[in-house]
């Protein structure tokens, strides 16, 4: 970031990010601004790259989608290619919501997340193993979500929000 961010440009990103569908209106009178000069702001932070998209979070237990899975992936061979395919071949399935290089033994770690088990195993077999380029999979089925957020933590960014504390703690 190339400006230090203040404390209404901090205030500003922790409102959007806890609930996009905020009007302008809305958050320059939470923020201390009237509608112009926030917006304004926003469009600085859209425009620097710093607000990326906004999106609608959606409750996927609700629409049949409860099979949630941690994937460890390693390469039979982590050439350049290899990697470039298995990357590009990810970013084209719709059940990998997650995909990180990481790492130690393996090259990957997705989450996944599909309707049950029989088809995350369709998923295994005909979209991950199907490409020739996995030695091993280590997948970890979730019981339980403890916490699940796309929040970034600005109290370690920004000196305004850092005693801000996180939303439902104790």
């Amino acid at each position: 970031m190339s400006e230090a961010l203040d404390a209404v440009g901090a205030r500003i990103l922790d409102l959007v990010q806890q609930d996009a569908s905020l009007s302008v209106a809305e958050i320059a009178e939470r923020v201390g601004l009237s509608s112009s000069p926030c917006w304004r702001r926003i469009k600085k932070l859209e425009d620097d790259g710093i607000i990326q998209r906004r999106v609608t979070i959606l409750d996927r237990e609700k629409l049949g989608l409860t099979f949630e899975v941690y994937c460890t992936v390693k390469l039979s061979l982590p050439t350049k290619q290899n990697l470039e395919t298995f990357e590009q071949a990810v970013l084209l399935w719709a059940e990998v919501v997650q995909c990180a290089t990481v790492t130690g033994a393996a090259d990957y770690e997705l989450r996944i997340v599909t309707r049950d088990m029989h088809a995350f195993d369709d998923f295994l077999r005909d979209r991950i193993l199907s490409l020739g380029l996995v030695s091993n999979i280590e997948s970890k089925i979730v019981v339980r979500a403890v916490k699940n957020t796309t929040a970034v933590p600005l109290g370690l960014v920004s000196p305004f929000l850092a005693t801000i504390s996180p939303r439902g703690a104790l």
